[in-house]
């Protein structure tokens, strides 16, 4: 069975974003370093507040109300 973990390589460790990895036993593995830095705290807490925010309007049960539909017209610019 294969999987995958996504993480990150800094001094000579890896490192996960979201979760503590333990495997047991003894495995054959490939590590692949990306042509791209990892990215940054700032972005990883912004990414997961925003799947928070799509997990939270996914799971309200909240009725959308109608909106007025608009009519528009064409322009030249």
């Amino acid at each position: 069975m294969l999987q995958t973990y996504e993480g990150y390589y800094e001094d000579g460790r890896f490192y996960q974003t979201d979760q503590t990895l333990r495997i047991e036993g003894r495995w054959r593995a490939f590590i692949t370093i990306m042509d791209e830095p990892a990215r940054d705290d700032e972005t990883v807490r912004r990414v997961a507040a925003l799947d928070k925010f799509i997990a939270d309007i996914e799971a309200s049960d909240e009725a959308v109300p109608e909106f007025e539909k608009v009519k528009l017209r064409e322009v030249e610019i």
